[in-house]
């Protein structure tokens, strides 16, 4: 049998490889990176296929893929979420993802995507607090001090000049690991008792707890004038991490609203109430911040468009030198219409 063609090979990113390659451009240099192909992508929202992920849900997790396509390439991931699997020592989040070339169908990239779904996701935050944040913003409260919560704290310290972390997990250990983690990074560390005394004087809250349940992590006492809000936790149906009132005192701001209507905060309101898509905040077809004391509230749910964008980053760091393996995942018949033939000749059959 004859070895494979160049083109039945496809570029494969491990998690190894994931992190020599976060190791050799730098975390915070990458997160700008994928903020930057975040932002150029929801500039151009209007070009892309877009449709809520579709969703497997059971009573302990889910399981989803998100696709969308620019017309030249398409990319979906695949993503699971299953908050007791830390019970078991495993992750509550993993995912890969794949880009495809729309002309011929042919996969372009594999990639692992549990650390570039945390990247992205953190990326996509402080982004949106970038339009979205008090200008003079320098202290961030992160509620939840999981798996996300280090991501975060790095990309709003980049992208956002954040100086100073207040932190509080129902886990007291969460948030000493939280601490420990970013003690060497040049932030100002706070470990609170309560999530009352991690909000005090924080001008950016963000929550990114796991529970899949209708939760209370913010009651409307909490959130003062002039605050941004970066909800994280809240995913999908029957989750959320903010009491009502604070969303009818907020300015909502959504990555694609039938998808956020269904699994965000926002589930928690009428099915009219009005909301502004980010993407034309960034390309400036709407108003961000519009009022100091106003309450600014990302309701984040992650968007397929945000995993495409990371992939293509991926891809561009393959194409320039970026180790990868070669996968031989395509049959590749000399006559690609005598599939079984390949078979024949390979003494298969």
């Amino acid at each position: 049998m004859t070895a494979p063609s160049d083109r039945a090979l496809v570029p494969f990113v491990s998690v190894a490889q994931m992190m020599s390659l976060i190791g050799r451009i730098g975390l915070k240099p990458m997160l700008r990176g994928l903020a930057d192909e975040i932002e150029a992508d929801f500039r151009r929202w209007e070009m892309f296929d877009k449709t809520p992920r579709v969703a497997s849900h059971s009573e302990i997790g889910v399981i989803e893929l998100m696709p969308t396509s620019d017309g030249e390439s398409y990319g979906f991931k695949y993503v699971n979420g299953h908050p007791g699997n830390t019970h078991q020592g495993l992750q509550t989040v993993t995912a890969f993802g794949l880009l495809a070339d729309v002309a011929t169908g042919y996969p372009i990239l594999l990639s692992e995507m549990t650390l570039l779904t945390a990247l992205r996701t953190a990326a996509t935050s402080a982004l949106a607090a970038k339009y979205l944040a008090p200008r003079d913003a320098r202290c961030m409260a992160i509620i939840g001090n999981g798996a996300q919560a280090e991501f975060q704290a790095m990309a709003f310290q980049t992208l956002c000049g954040i100086t100073e972390i207040r932190l509080y997990d129902i886990d007291p250990a969460a948030t000493r690991k939280c601490a420990e983690n970013l003690r060497n990074q040049g932030l100002s560390l706070t470990l609170c008792a309560t999530a009352e005394e991690a909000v005090q004087g924080a001008q950016i809250i963000t929550t990114c707890t796991a529970d899949k349940q209708y939760a209370t992590i913010l009651t409307d006492n909490m959130v003062g004038a002039g605050v941004h809000l970066n909800a994280v936790g809240g995913d999908c149906p029957g989750k959320t991490e903010l009491h009502r009132d604070i969303l009818l005192r907020s300015s909502i701001f959504v990555e694609y609203p039938p998808q956020t209507r269904i699994e965000g905060e926002i589930q928690a309101l009428e099915a009219d109430h009005p909301v502004t898509e980010l993407w034309q905040v960034i390309a400036g077809r709407a108003e961000g911040r519009r009022d100091p004391a106003g309450i600014t509230l990302f309701d984040s749910v992650g968007f397929a468009i945000e995993d495409f964008s990371a992939l293509r980053y991926v891809l561009n760091q393959v194409r320039a030198g970026a180790e990868c393996d070669l996968l031989d995942m395509l049959a590749d018949p000399d006559d690609p219409r005598d599939l079984f033939g390949m078979l024949l000749r390979a003494g298969a059959v």
